[in-house]
């Protein structure tokens, strides 16, 4: 009927600039600046609180985003940072082998990305759904973020030098945590899309002025400064380094984040108004996950996933150019090397961070209630009540299988397991429905938007 337009339709009139536009030299680098702020509070807050180099996090996410959007042949405006639901693996691997030892589950963490995208290229996506619906993953969520809780804690109210409370540093954290809050709530346009960045300069020149603040690093600091990287047979030999435990530790987590992967890829497809799904096709898209991880891990950064920050400033700016996103990956690419940004990283107060983390990991698990509640889940149904209540308590608790003396089977990958395994025993599991009918039918509905 004239004058009905599709949501599809209406997308694409909206776009400032298309997937393959060029933009203008004169806001190249302001749009690209926008995508570099939005990714990179929570890119440099996930090495910070595993132990490695924020400025090797910065390099890995630039070429990780490049590769991936070679990968995908350009047909996707995505970013890759920093992904937190490997904090507490990395944590746990490097306690046991160093970060070389987490260098290692994160290579093969993007080894799991690779195999699934074979799969999904040759029997479709169905039997990935069926293995992974909402019922197991909400909750696995859940536990990812409820987890960290006791580190966001320990990081707010203890002075890091002696380990103890100090109402100084708490005082810090909250007044983070209250103006992060602040921003999410009432800032627009832009800047409601860098909250957590907003937080941590606020927090820090509140720290400054409460006098946790070193700035001795920044004034030695030279402005080129080669990152802390830790390269494979360079730096360390992976066969001396390679654990089993630490497998086992981090592998399970990539069929976590690849769940997570083809949410941002509907919200995504949703925005920008295509079928990122079947164009340049899912399998493309996990692949360049995958990469980006093994990049990260080859260079000694935490594993990559596509950031819902930047999808947020897709949906506000209608710049989908991926000229953009490329030119916030250089740019990411160039702050590692600058060693004044580097050392101002590292002056961050534990506290700021922490305060930070409070809202952050409670964001994560809130997350995975909502996948529960978006997707209708009945928890007065017996079959999810059990596998939701046996994830969390299993997750949450930290129980671990002792498979050897040097085998263990923990947390966040022993809940993921075992979730898997109850969904797929217990009876009365409902029919999974295909990720593209259902995506199909919501972009392609002839019905005006609401």
């Amino acid at each position: 009927m004239a004058g009905t337009r599709t949501t599809k339709e209406e997308n694409i009139m909206k776009q400032v600039l298309g997937i393959r536009d060029v933009p203008k030299p004169s806001s190249w680098l302001t749009l690209s600046l926008q995508h570099l702020f939005a990714m990179f509070g929570a890119t440099i807050l996930v090495p910070f609180l595993v132990g490695l180099d924020p400025a090797v996090a910065l390099v890995s996410s630039g070429l990780g985003t490049l590769a991936y959007l070679l990968i995908t042949k350009g047909r996707i405006p995505a970013y890759l940072g920093s992904s937190f639901a490997f904090i507490a693996p990395i944590i746990s691997a490097v306690s046991l082998h160093g970060p070389e030892g987490a260098m290692i589950g994160s290579f093969f963490a993007g080894i799991v990305y690779g195999l699934v995208a074979i799969g999904i290229r040759t029997l479709g996506l169905n039997w990935l759904l069926k293995l992974l619906p909402p019922i197991v993953v909400g909750p696995v969520i859940m536990v990812i973020g409820l987890g960290l809780a006791g580190t966001a804690i320990d990081m707010a109210m203890n002075n890091p030098a002696t380990e103890a409370y100090s109402g100084t540093h708490f005082t810090v954290a909250l007044v983070t945590l209250g103006i992060t809050i602040l921003a999410s709530m009432f800032l627009r346009g832009f800047f409601s899309l860098i909250p957590i960045l907003i937080g941590i300069v606020s927090g820090y020149t509140f720290a400054y002025f409460m006098g946790i603040v070193d700035l001795t690093p920044i004034k030695e600091a030279s402005f080129f400064q080669m990152p802390d990287f830790i390269i494979p047979f360079a730096d360390y030999n992976p066969v001396d380094v390679f654990s089993w435990e630490i497998l086992f530790i981090m592998v399970p987590i990539a069929v976590v984040t690849i769940a997570e992967h083809i949410g941002d890829q509907m919200v995504l497809s949703k925005v920008a108004g295509k079928n990122f799904l079947k164009t340049p096709g899912l399998h493309r898209s996990i692949l360049g996950d995958g990469v980006a991880t093994m990049i990260a891990s080859c260079l000694g950064g935490p594993p990559n996933t596509t950031y819902g920050e930047n999808i947020g400033v897709l949906a506000i700016t209608r710049v989908f150019s991926v000229f953009v996103i490329g030119g916030a990956a250089v740019l990411a690419l160039m702050f590692g090397f600058v060693g004044k940004i580097t050392a101002l990283i590292s002056t961050i107060p534990t506290a700021v961070m922490g305060g930070v983390s409070i809202l952050l990991f409670g964001i994560i698990a809130s997350s995975g209630l909502r996948m529960l509640i978006d997707n209708k889940i009945d928890l007065g149904e017996k079959r999810n009540l059990i596998i939701s209540s046996v994830i969390l308590v299993i997750g949450v608790g930290g129980a671990f299988i002792q498979v050897s003396d040097n085998l263990q089977i923990a947390g966040m990958a022993l809940a993921t397991i075992i979730g898997i395994a109850l969904n797929l025993i217990l009876p009365g599991g409902s029919s999974q429905q295909s990720v593209e009918k259902m995506f199909e039918e919501d972009l392609d509905n002839n019905e005006p938007a609401a």
